[in-house]
């Protein structure tokens, strides 16, 4: 095994390892291990990725830190808001909390929840101390890339444009805020694990994944548009509810040490920066004890969950899923609602797909008037919103759970097809359908009640790339393959089917300039869907 460089680094601080009653020397080898079955953890950031053949993965985390880079220069642009430390810091410090949390709890929260070490190290001549002290240790030590990764050219820029002084202060308040959230996010884990399940605190983990990669996905938008807030000028006066939010003590910090502001309010915020970390991670080494009996719940599986209603609703509506396809659309739904692998590889383009939208109509508004958006076609960046189908279509066919497909072969089923066919209906009704009435809602607030039928038109163009993106797809039967089983091939699919999108958005933007066309093009689309769906098999 390599000798790391943080540990050799690490070993500077021995003496000190050793008066809090720590095993030096056996946290060092639980280090020296756990480092090196962590260079074949791919982070969720490239969760999306496929596994290349006869190349195995290798230090795949400091591969990924060049996306943190990335991040980064979100940060950049807030150094220049007018000498203001309170406002500009505290949104800085906003924006790099988020980062480093969210990357903590989806890619680190396996470390820190881990129950592996109790099992295995529990049964040697370890104490407990000595475990929990590496299991810190390890995610500080990735805590610490990270934080590098993200903020070297951010403190670049600073000394450039800032000084020393501030550059240094950067550097101390980028340690205590992960020291702060290292400790904060163990003992909110605590908070779940003590008052509700195991499963509980797994889905929350999940969803947060899910906000990352999203986060990933829109992320150069934000980098774009945020240059355009350097020349703004903000005033903050100092109220009770700042003491609450942590960006903000470290504003105060800067804004008492090189903006001068030594009012109480200021005094306070610079305190809490300096007291807040510091105090949660004792208060999280005094609670080890606590956390490691309530982690035993997370390898128990509690509470039943209930039926869904809206079953009664499917099974009066035969036109939309029929008798033989209701065990397969119950099934399919159940699969896409409870399973973590596909839901991390689907929801963040679901996600996106909300966002898109947006962003095209942003760059509209942004050269005209409201009343002269509300009036115009920039309804039909609606669209973009079918992004989203072909990849989902693709992953229908994948599971992490992929090896109980043989329950197919022995179902008393005669048209396998039901089950993909049922699948399909199972994707538009739990995942698209919600997504595709959320963004409707919004876009009606905005253009006003004029476009509902633009909107039927959207619904039945999408499902109708819906069956067609089916159709140019494999026949695989409905989360019946593993992920990693996804071939290039399939991004190219998926590349190929995203230019039928501009087909559909010509045809309306045809139909618009006719008496009555969008009607007449909804009654269209909704007659090719009737005959379409009718030939799925």
């Amino acid at each position: 095994m390599d000798n790391f460089f943080v540990l050799r680094l690490l070993d500077v601080f021995k003496p000190l390892f050793l008066k809090m009653g720590v095993d030096y020397t056996t946290m060092r080898r639980i280090l020296q291990v756990k480092l090196t079955m962590d260079q074949r953890r791919k982070p969720t950031v490239f969760n999306q990725s496929r596994k290349k053949k006869d190349k195995p993965e290798k230090n795949e985390f400091f591969k990924s830190l060049w996306m943190y880079g990335f991040f980064g220069l979100m940060l950049i642009p807030f150094l220049f808001l007018n000498n203001n430390y309170l406002f500009e810091v505290s949104i800085l410090f906003s924006i790099f909390m988020f980062i480093i949390m969210t990357t903590l709890i989806s890619d680190f929260s396996s470390v820190l929840l881990d129950l592996r070490d109790k099992s295995v190290l529990a049964t040697k001549p370890v104490n407990l101390k000595t475990v929990s002290m590496a299991k810190l240790l390890h995610v500080t030590i990735y805590m610490l890339y990270i934080t590098l990764a993200t903020t070297i050219i951010p403190l670049l820029v600073s000394l450039f444009f800032k000084g020393i002084l501030f550059t240094l202060l950067f550097l101390v308040s980028f340690a205590l805020a992960d020291i702060f959230i290292i400790a904060f996010t163990a003992l909110l884990y605590l908070f779940i694990l003590r008052y509700f399940d195991g499963e509980k605190l797994k889905d929350i983990i999940n969803y947060v994944q899910i906000a990352l990669t999203v986060g990933m996905m829109i992320g150069y938008q934000v980098v774009a548009r945020s240059f355009e807030l350097v020349n703004l000028d903000y005033t903050i006066d100092f109220a009770w509810w700042q003491v609450l939010l942590p960006p903000m003590w470290f504003g105060g910090l800067f804004d008492v040490l090189l903006g001068g502001g030594r009012s109480n309010g200021n005094m306070i915020l610079a305190s809490l920066a300096v007291l807040g970390p510091v105090v949660s991670i004792l208060v999280y080494l005094k609670m080890i004890p606590d956390f490691e009996r309530n982690l035993q719940k997370l390898s128990s599986q509690t509470g039943k969950k209930k039926t869904s209603n809206k079953l009664k609703v499917f099974r009066s509506m035969h036109m939309l899923v029929s008798k033989d396809e209701l065990p397969f659309f119950r099934f399919a739904r159940i699969m896409m609602k409870n399973e973590r692998d596909f839901k991390l590889k689907v929801y963040p383009s679901l996600g996106f797909a909300v966002v898109v939208p947006f962003v095209f109509m942003f760059n509209s508004y942004s050269i005209m008037s409201f009343e002269e958006f509300a009036a115009s076609r920039s309804y039909l960046s609606m669209y973009s919103i079918m992004l989203v189908i072909p990849t989902s279509v693709i992953m229908l066919a994948h599971s992490g759970s992929y090896k109980g497909s043989w329950i197919y072969q022995v179902a008393p089923v005669k048209n396998l097809g039901l089950i993909n066919k049922a699948a399909l209906k199972a994707f538009l009704f739990q995942l698209f359908l919600p997504l595709f009435l959320l963004v409707s809602v919004m876009f009606s607030f905005l253009f006003g009640l004029r476009i509902l039928d633009d909107l039927a038109a959207v619904l039945f163009a999408a499902l109708i790339y819906t069956a067609v993106c089916f159709l140019a797809g494999g026949k695989e039967l409905a989360f019946s393959q593993p992920f990693d089983a996804v071939q290039q091939s399939g991004d190219i699919k998926v590349f190929l089917l995203f230019f039928i999108i501009p087909i559909f958005v010509g045809l309306h933007f045809l139909a618009l300039k006719l008496p009555f066309g969008v009607g007449g093009y909804a009654i269209l689309m909704f007659a090719v869907n009737w005959g379409l769906w009718r030939m799925l098999k």
